[in-house]
Parts: structure tokens; C-alpha cells; sequence
């Protein structure tokens, strides 16, 4: 997931990201403390893809025009 794109997408949709994303990252700490988790860089690369939605977000609100 890069920021370029989800600049093109609207409030409503990466608000549902963050949501969607927020559950995964829930479902990864729990398969962790149960030892069932494959790949445990799995939980960063959600917790960057949660950071990037809310920096475009946070964007979004200063109506900072990046890129």
C-alpha cells in the first residue's frame, strides 16, 4: 500500500482502511500469543500501512496538497 495511492481514494474509504486494518492487526496479535502466526513482520507492515492512511488523513484535515 503506497501513499501515492491512497491519496486518490476518499474520507469514507480510508477511514474504513484504517478500521479494516486496525481488526487484522488485532487478529495478528492474537495469532502470535497462540503461537500460530507464520510471519510475525506481518504486524509492522500493518502497523506502516495503518500510519501511512492516517498521515494522508491528518493531510486531508491541514489540507496539505502533498505530491
Amino acid at each position: 500500500m503506497k501513499a501515492k495511492d491512497l491519496r486518490n481514494k476518499s474520507v469514507d474509504e480510508l477511514n474504513k482502511s484504517v478500521l479494516d486494518l486496525k481488526t487484522e492487526l488485532f487478529n495478528l496479535r492474537f495469532q502470535l500469543a497462540t503461537g500460530e502466526l507464520d510471519n510475525p513482520m506481518r504486524i509492522n507492515k500493518v502497523k506502516k500501512d495503518i500510519a501511512r492512511v492516517k498521515t494522508v488523513l491528518r493531510e486531508r484535515e491541514l489540507n496539505i496538497n502533498a505530491e
